[in-house]
């Protein structure tokens, strides 16, 4: 006797399959995904404005100790 096979579950599972692997094309392609795109630029401005915070004021500056 012959295996019952639902033909939408068959072409859902190819179209599932086929995304799956263009995704990870994808991500091959670009290197790194959106979330750690995102926490890269988030730590570089994070440091640039812990920088900013400490930097002293030039010799006009009001900031000048002597």
């Amino acid at each position: 006797m012959a295996e019952i096979i639902n033909l939408r579950q068959v072409r859902k599972q190819k179209d599932r399959a086929a995304a799956r692997a263009k995704g990870t094309e994808s991500a091959a392609k670009s290197g790194r995904s959106k979330a750690l795109q995102q926490l890269e630029k988030a730590r570089a401005e994070k440091a640039a404005r812990d920088l900013d915070g400490k930097l002293r004021a030039g010799p006009s500056g009001s900031d000048d100790p002597s």
